[in-house]
């Protein structure tokens, strides 16, 4: 576990959205899950990739240095329309980056940095003041988080020495050794349950959900306190059947352990990302729905007349 690392796509500082006060974020890099609506697909594959912005490439007939950096050497590693690059063959790519070092005109952007544990720990130690004033702190999410536990532990452990609350969000599709191994340092979890009929988790989000279910009974038996969210997608759960047999299984198995549920609306982010990655986007965009934010409030009421503390968004307060 020594000098354990990991790949980072992006770091927020100053975010409080993600645990209590003002906190410092990594988004660590792999994902086991592929939900229809991710807006996040830059985290998918553990390795650092390359994003095609085509159109501020300069072209081939102009530049073309991507194409000499690459170790192929070959214009057929890249997808080309009249001679600007507006894509690369994934099959081919190795992610060696060379490109994106090549390139001149920011056409290719790079989506994770090998990052050690010191090095998380100085861009943490420059926000040590605002944490203690606000009771903040550091979370890690993902991706999915928890396939980095070793550089998560690492962290976490070098945090608890300087007295600085750790949180880690994950969608808690890992086994339980991962968590024997992170939570004893971990002192707020942030998950959610996107559905309770397993089948139709697994025709959106590729996995069904009873590892996810009984990871979260494990950490509920812990005694870590838990934000538990439920992002509301058109079509797939925004039914109030479906939020009220999530409401049941909160409070028969999960209990006191939920400080906060959070509802939060769908909105169609990462769109340009997916074309930068020659990936599809499948998520069937729907019009805007008036009365949406109305909806979530009920659904986040109906919650509330369960005994468990929902809201619809994630703005308010986390109390410790």
């Amino acid at each position: 576990m020594q000098n354990a690392t990991a790949t980072v796509f992006n770091v927020q500082r100053f975010t409080v959205h993600d645990g209590p006060g003002i906190r410092t974020e990594f988004f660590l890099k792999g994902c086991t899950l592929r939900c229809k609506w991710c807006g996040n697909p830059e985290s998918y594959i553990k390795k650092p990739q390359v994003g095609i912005f085509s159109n501020k490439c300069l072209g081939l007939e102009i530049c073309g240095d991507c194409v000499q950096a690459c170790p192929e050497g070959d214009e057929e590693m890249f997808v080309i329309t009249d001679s600007k690059i507006i894509g690369i063959d994934r099959d081919k790519c190795t992610n060696c980056t060379k490109c994106y070092d090549a390139c001149p005109s920011d056409a290719m952007k790079l989506w994770g940095q090998e990052t050690t544990v010191e090095e998380a720990m100085e861009i943490i130690r420059r926000d040590k003041k605002f944490y203690e004033e606000n009771n903040g702190g550091v979370t890690i999410s993902g991706g999915e988080a928890l396939l980095h536990p070793d550089f998560i532990t690492e962290v976490f452990t070098q945090c608890r020495e300087e007295q600085i609350h750790t949180c880690v969000e994950t969608a808690l599709h890992v086994n339980e050794r991962v968590l024997d191994q992170v939570l004893p340092v971990t002192d707020m979890l942030i998950t959610d349950i996107k559905h309770y009929d397993s089948e139709i988790h697994k025709q959106h989000v590729g996995v069904g959900n009873e590892k996810l279910l009984e990871n979260m009974k494990k950490v509920a038996a812990s005694g870590i306190p838990m934000i538990v969210r439920i992002p509301i997608i058109p079509g797939f759960n925004d039914d109030k059947k479906v939020i009220s047999e999530i409401g049941d299984f909160i409070v028969e198995e999960l209990g006191d352990s939920v400080v906060q549920m959070q509802l939060l609306r769908f909105r169609p982010l990462g769109q340009e990302k997916y074309e930068a990655l020659n990936m599809p986007y499948v998520m069937e965009i729907t019009k805007e729905r008036s009365d949406f934010e109305q909806e979530i409030k009920g659904y986040a009421e109906l919650l509330r007349n369960k005994g468990i503390n929902a809201y619809a968004g994630a703005t308010q307060k986390i109390e410790m």
